[in-house]
C-alpha cells in the first residue's frame, strides 16, 4: 500500500472530491510533490482541522 497518493487516488480514500483536497493541501500547508501527496500528513493535518479542542492556541 502506497503512501503518496494522487489528488484523484486520495479524495476517493477520503470520500472527498480532488478539488476539496487539493484546497485542502493549500490551505493547510500539506505539500504536493511531483503531484503526489503524503496520506499520512493529509489525514492527521484533516483530523487536527476537524477536532478544533486539539488546536494549539499559537501566540497567547
Amino acid at each position: 500500500m502506497s503512501n503518496h497518493l494522487t489528488p484523484s487516488e486520495l479524495a476517493k480514500e477520503s470520500g472527498l472530491d480532488r478539488r476539496d483536497v487539493i484546497a485542502k493541501c493549500v490551505a493547510w500547508g500539506v505539500p504536493i510533490f511531483n503531484g503526489k501527496i503524503d496520506k499520512t500528513l493529509f489525514k492527521s493535518t484533516m483530523q487536527e482541522f476537524a477536532d478544533p479542542s486539539s488546536q494549539s492556541m499559537v501566540g497567547v
